[in-house]
């Protein structure tokens, strides 16, 4: 594919218009950081929880579990967050990379920080003076040495006694630096080599903030609580032990009543009175802790998970909120999907499960458990996988595969179909079908053209074969029986089938055979034609779209994109690219090619009718891109630059090898924070102030004048227990009732309303228009006539509800096979 020139510098300035300048279109982090890459820090009022979030802070609400602010200001990985005693808004420029952050509340001129001077390997924790000018972008250059020989990780640091002291591990080292002596003491555990599973490794370490007392984690699950640290000769320490594997973090308490911690178990332990006898436990948290933070006031606590889940937590050890971000699987296999129904972004989440991501609102809807087996936390274990999936039909369909390979020749494969409940509003399991294949499936897609009446489904395998799939319904008078069965096997010459596909219109299915592009008519399964460049074995396959539907794209592992035209069956023309993604937009003519260069990943968007690309973005990503997806727009955008017109209709996300989720957007990541995020923010920021107590009540007030108007509003029925007929109705055994068709001409009749509960002034026309009613319903109705009885203006100032007489039932029940199927019609 030809080079693209210079392209223009991105500039800052935007316009606030519909028109959007094309400067102002650039790569984003859209969702999908770590949100458990550090120890969450609560606000000082407990109401908001701050969290790192890639480049940015993310702020989100422990009542709603919403974000409602989203901090931006750092140009790379932010390492550490701490509430700024002072309040001050600066930015300080220390010169060197930070990998932690400390600060203390007596010390507001200075900070702690973790940096990395010479060696790689080497970290040292240095006090920085924090100079004092009214300027908003300060130089910070003033460092005083603490300890060397630690850990980056802020886990392994931690000060006590309101800054007295600060202790830092590492390996097998503990070392106490205490600040108004200006000494170090060093404490050592024996490696233990000669002992049998012996692991003395310190992980993590946490101070007692009223006493001296520091408790450490290690890789053998042990706690260990230090005292008399201040002389080398006399300390001691005592072990607690519950966790069977390492302790990822340890807390304390604000009072320091107890102590928290947790590690692979995905278990809370808390240890009160710091004794081993008196714990308490809060289980089945999902996935491991790899973090534990507790509210300034004490009330709220909060863990970070494995799983890129921060859960909130109440101190009597209830969850109160969840905030899950994108789950971070060990490798995406099935890709980037878009569920056709919510809209959202389809991935391997946690073992065995797809994960519904929101877009929009950047957090997590729901999984889906595809392998239905408890997931067992065993490193030496063989796992069962995801592979793939794919949705079919306008979202009604779900097919996943999964796969076990303990050896080579004993590969396991179950290839499943879901069928969407609108009752359950999820996926239910339709079919299973065990060894789809006999060797691993390589692909599948579904027919999602419209004139499609059968849900068809083709599988390609590298067992040399692409099997047709098809909805069947076996239903007899006995059973309901719908499911998938196998309808077409094709193959060509015994090669590994590697990708397929369906043209937009659903008449041709295109499969790859290794080098070879194989064309099949979706009715017949006739083979139609074939491609042979051998220019290497397909790795992508997709059909143009819309006016470009003629041409067929494939690319290859050798680095070779070629386009097909299927009416002349010949090559239109190719390019040298390394493609690792290839997406179409479903609403357009363009296509989306990334491909592999030594600065990172570079981006090409063109149609298949020629091969000049309408727009190269170069380096989009330092790192390699593995997945590419186009999500349609609700409202198309309005570029009007020919360059930037392909991200009208549609918007493409892609993601990194290290999981990270980018697209392009005019927007900042705050501007993108939904109205309902906004809203809650500002309800939740009022302040608590006299005025608006006042200001509340009187809204109080206005709230309950609408709901007594709307309560006048509604016509009051006559109490049912004042009504022989229900009270007979409701009192009398089941089975010695009569039949309904008895009951039912007594029942109505007992729920009309008389005309003696309006009001004075609707009188004369209620009456005349019930007598004209009655008149003709009894014309109709084998002259059935109801007496209405008219009352003074003076009778009328009280509700009077009318009741049924003896004798007035009895007259009833000589009309109960009057026919009142006319109800029905109303």
């Amino acid at each position: 594919m030809p080079e693209a020139g210079a392209w223009p510098a991105v500039g800052c300035s935007c316009v606030r218009s519909k028109m959007v300048e094309e400067e102002s279109v650039r790569v984003v982090h859209c969702g999908g950081s770590e949100l458990n890459f550090r120890r969450a820090v609560f606000s000082a009022d407990s109401k908001y929880v701050f969290c790192v979030s890639g480049d940015f802070v993310k702020v989100y609400s422990t009542a709603t579990e919403e974000c409602v602010h989203i901090l931006q200001g750092h140009r790379d990985l932010v390492s550490g967050i701490q509430l700024n005693p002072s309040n001050h808004l600066q930015t300080f420029l220390v010169g060197h990379k930070l990998h932690a952050l400390f600060t203390l509340t007596r010390a507001e001129d200075s900070v702690f920080v973790t940096i990395n001077k010479e060696e790689p390997d080497v970290f040292q924790l240095v006090l920085v003076k924090l100079p004092k000018s009214p300027s908003q972008e300060i130089e910070a250059k003033e460092l005083s040495f603490v300890l060397d020989y630690i850990n980056q990780s802020p886990k392994c640091i931690a000060f006590g006694r309101e800054g007295e002291y600060v202790a830092a591990v590492r390996d097998f080292y503990l070392s106490v630096y205490f600040f108004k002596k200006k000494t170090i003491s060093r404490y050592s555990l024996s490696s233990s080599k000669n002992k049998k599973h012996a692991k003395n490794n310190f992980t993590c370490v946490a101070c007692h903030p009223k006493e001296d007392c520091i408790a450490s984690g290690h890789m053998d699950g042990k706690i260990r609580l230090w005292r008399n640290f201040d002389d080398d000769r006399k300390y001691t320490y005592t072990c607690l032990h519950w966790h069977h594997d390492m302790v990822m973090d340890l807390a304390f308490s604000v009072t320091g009543a107890s102590l928290l911690s947790g590690g692979r178990e995905c278990v809370l332990v808390e240890w009160r009175d710091s004794v081993e006898k008196n714990k308490e436990f809060l289980p089945r948290l999902g996935a491991t802790i790899e973090h534990i933070s507790v509210s300034p006031a004490g009330d709220l606590l909060c863990t970070s998970h494995s799983d890129n889940k921060i859960m909130v937590i109440h101190r009597n050890l209830d969850t109160s909120a969840v905030i899950q971000g994108l789950v971070k699987d060990r490798s995406i296999l099935t890709g980037l999907m878009i569920d056709p129904r919510t809209k959202a972004l389809v991935l391997n989440g946690k073992p065995g499960h797809l994960q519904f991501y929101s877009l929009q609102s950047d957090k997590q809807l729901y999984n889906l458990d595809i392998v239905q087996q408890e997931y067992i936390n065993d490193s030496g274990l063989i796992q069962i996988e995801l592979t793939k999936a794919a949705f079919g039909s306008f979202g009604n369909w779900l097919a996943t595969v999964e796969q076990r390979e303990e050896k080579e020749s004993e590969l396991e494969l179950q290839m499943k179909l879901w069928k969407y409940n609108k009752k359950i509003q999820g996926f239910v399991l339709n079919t299973k079908i065990s060894m789809p294949h006999d060797d691993h499936i390589t692909a599948l897609c579904f027919c999602n053209a419209e004139r499609s009446e059968t849900p068809t489904l083709v599988t390609a395998g590298k067992d040399g074969h692409f099997k047709v799939w098809i909805l069947t319904d076996d239903s007899d008078i006995y059973k309901k029986a719908v499911g998938w069965t196998c309808d077409f096997v094709g193959s060509y010459h015994k090669y590994q089938a590697t990708d397929c596909c369906f043209s937009e219109d659903g008449s041709l299915l295109a499969v790859s055979f290794e080098e070879i592009v194989t064309i099949w008519d979706s009715e017949t399964w006739e083979l139609k034609c074939t491609f042979c460049q051998r220019a290497g074995k397909i790795r992508h396959l997709c059909f143009g779209r819309l006016t470009c539907s003629k041409y067929l794209l494939g690319a290859t592992e050798n680095g070779i994109l070629c386009c097909w035209n299927l009416l002349s069956c010949a090559l239109e023309w190719s390019a040298k690219l390394n493609v690792r993604v290839m997406e179409p937009d479903p609403h357009s003519e363009n296509v989306v090619a990334v491909s592999r260069s030594s600065g990172g990943s570079d981006l090409f968007v063109f149609k298949p009718s020629e091969p000049r690309p309408l727009y190269i973005q170069k380096n989009i990503s330092r790192e390699e891109v593995q997945w590419g997806v186009f999500v349609p727009r609700d409202v198309p955008d309005s570029f009007t630059s020919e360059a930037y017109q392909w991200l009208n209709r549609s918007q493409f996300y892609f993601l990194t090898k290290s999981q990270s989720l980018l697209t392009f957007s005019t927007k900042s990541p705050e501007e993108k924070l939904t109205p309902t995020s906004k809203q809650l923010l500002a309800e939740e920021s009022l302040p608590t102030t006299p005025f608006y107590f006042i200001l509340g009540k009187h809204r109080q007030q206005q709230d309950k004048k609408l709901n007594e108007t709307l309560e006048n509003e509604l016509v009051q029925l006559p109490l049912t227990e004042n009504i022989p007929a229900i009270n007979e109705l409701l009192h009398t055994p089941a089975h010695v009732l009569p039949s309904a068709s008895f009951l039912c001409s007594m029942f109505i009749n007992s729920l009309l309303l008389s005309a003696e509960t309006k009001s004075a002034e609707e009188i004369p026309n209620d009456v005349n228009m019930e007598e004209e009613k009655e008149s003709d319903d009894s014309d109709e109705e084998n002259n059935f006539t109801e007496h209405v009885q008219t009352t003074n203006n003076a009778d009328l100032e009280e509700d009077i509800v009318y009741q049924l007489s003896k004798s007035e039932e009895k007259e009833l029940r000589k009309f109960r096979k009057v026919d009142y199927s006319w109800i029905a019609a109303l």
